[in-house]
């Protein structure tokens, strides 16, 4: 109870530290409902019902577990931490939360049929909390990349109590399962990465142009400048840019018109028959992989974003090209075949070129993972 007790207080004085900045924060569009829910509980009410309890922490994540939560055909409770997460959480139930900083879960967390955390979600607090309330817990898809194993182990001494309130551990590969078990996860099982589950559909059918349609996909500042200038013979393609987040869309535009480039806003025209066009509206990039030849994956052409999912562009066939800077998302990069790593931006074009399509293994077997639950009495 020591440690819990200056673990405690150690995130209070965190919080009063912080409060300035949170509140300058939730002024951002981005954060006006996130932050408030999850660091002075606005609108952020305990979970009614005692049911399953899945914490996913952003986009990818939720949706990595909606063919668990169709298996499973009961009524869940889903918390989340970020505001596209928490949007993809309420298409999957009614029962939808911010999870709260750490200091509140003693008075917020109510007992519940089950835990289960997505990933590298390992929040101290919400684990001790709910082992104190009788809830069994369990991490899902649970993976340590090559670049935070050696954070992980500085922490060694967190992780451990951290673990030792975690009943199963359901890892994606061997390797992740030796890391896990030196960090002092008890019960470990080796079952894939469920993100080869996700439910990946058209949801708005597009023309494919005439040209060659490369994808610009998921970037991040930065990311479409450099591209940009490093793709030779750029008029043989449409290109179509597709940035991370919202509010940057009119950075980009503005970007973009400051280096001679001309385009088009997909709110505007609807199409991709510009030479270049801006995609300045969220959720489409599903509908744009379906039509896209070629795909340059963001977030890993610059460091310390550390890549994204490659299974979309994937599904649908695409000659896909990373940058060197996908260590979140090796696991995954693993699976896909054909994927290729551009090791040196000044050679883009040579990658481009050599490009094939990819494509993956879309089978997990989800009864085994379920399995596990039932055989354990979790559920």
């Amino acid at each position: 109870m020591l440690f819990t007790s200056l673990y405690y207080l150690f995130a209070t004085t965190i919080w009063l530290l912080i409060v300035p900045l949170l509140l300058y924060k939730s002024l951002n569009k981005k954060y006006k409902d996130s932050i408030p829910a999850r660091f002075f509980l606005k609108n952020n009410p305990p979970f009614e019902k005692e049911l399953v309890h899945f914490h996913s922490c952003s986009l990818g994540e939720v949706r990595a577990i909606k063919p668990i939560i169709d298996k499973l055909k009961q009524e869940v409770n889903i918390s989340t931490t970020t505001n596209t997460g928490f949007d993809e959480a309420k298409k999957l139930s009614k029962n939808v939360r911010f999870l709260p900083y750490e200091i509140f879960l003693p008075f917020w967390y109510k007992k519940q049929k089950l835990l289960v955390v997505l990933e590298a979600e390992l929040w101290y607090m919400l684990f001790f909390i709910a082992k104190k309330k009788g809830v069994k817990t369990i991490l899902l898809n649970a993976r340590i990349s090559d670049k935070s194993y050696k954070n992980y182990k500085r922490l060694f001494f967190l992780y451990k109590r951290i673990f030792k309130n975690i009943d199963l551990v359901l890892a994606q590969t061997q390797k992740d399962k030796k890391r896990l078990q030196e960090l002092g996860a008890k019960e470990v099982k080796v079952v894939g990465n469920i993100k080869v589950l996700q439910d990946i559909k058209v949801t708005q059918s597009y023309k494919k142009p005439k040209k060659t349609l490369l994808t610009i996909a998921s970037s991040h500042e930065k990311e479409e400048l450099l591209l940009l200038k490093n793709i030779k013979n750029l008029q043989e393609y449409h290109i179509a840019i597709v940035p991370r987040h919202p509010e940057r869309f009119n950075k980009v535009a503005d970007e973009l018109k400051d280096n001679g480039y001309e385009f088009k806003r997909f709110s505007k025209e609807k199409n991709f028959n510009s030479h270049i066009t801006l995609v300045d509206e969220m959720g489409e990039l599903i509908n744009i992989y379906a039509i896209s030849d070629i795909v340059l994956l963001g977030g890993s052409f610059v460091d310390n974003i550390g890549g994204h999912n490659p299974l979309e562009p994937a599904f649908f066939g695409c000659k896909v090209i990373s940058g060197k800077y996908y260590f979140n998302q090796k696991a995954l990069f693993e699976i896909v075949e054909n994927l290729e790593i551009c090791n040196d931006i000044e050679k883009l074009d040579f990658f481009i070129k050599k490009a094939k399509p990819t494509t993956y293994d879309k089978y997990i077997d989800i009864d085994k993972i379920l399995s596990y639950l039932y055989n354990k009495n979790l559920i």
